[in-house]
């Protein structure tokens, strides 16, 4: 006898519920016709290491985000010392 296969995204997704939004793992389990077993061993295999590579992701991208950010605002602000200066001579 062979079980009900499930694809990853969906396992993450059900672990999330738990993780994320605090729904208890009976409710969860409950509600998508998963067992509580298949549910708590989702949440090993996913649980805290998708959350914390997510997490690293989206930092990374902030990071690019704000040296883009920075990167814009000196230039603006060189420009603007240089008009400033050119102003203040003439």
């Amino acid at each position: 006898m062979s079980g009900k296969r499930y694809t990853d995204e969906f396992k993450i997704e059900a672990v999330k519920q738990v993780t994320e939004r605090g729904h208890s793992v009976a409710d969860v389990a409950q509600r998508l016709g998963i067992t509580t077993h298949s549910l708590y061993a989702w949440k090993l295999k996913f649980g805290r290491s998708d959350v914390v590579r997510r997490s690293e992701l989206d930092q990374s991208a902030e990071v690019r985000r704000l040296k883009a950010e920075l990167k814009r605002m000196t230039e603006e602000r060189d420009i603007l010392k240089k008009a400033a200066a050119y102003f203040a001579k003439g």
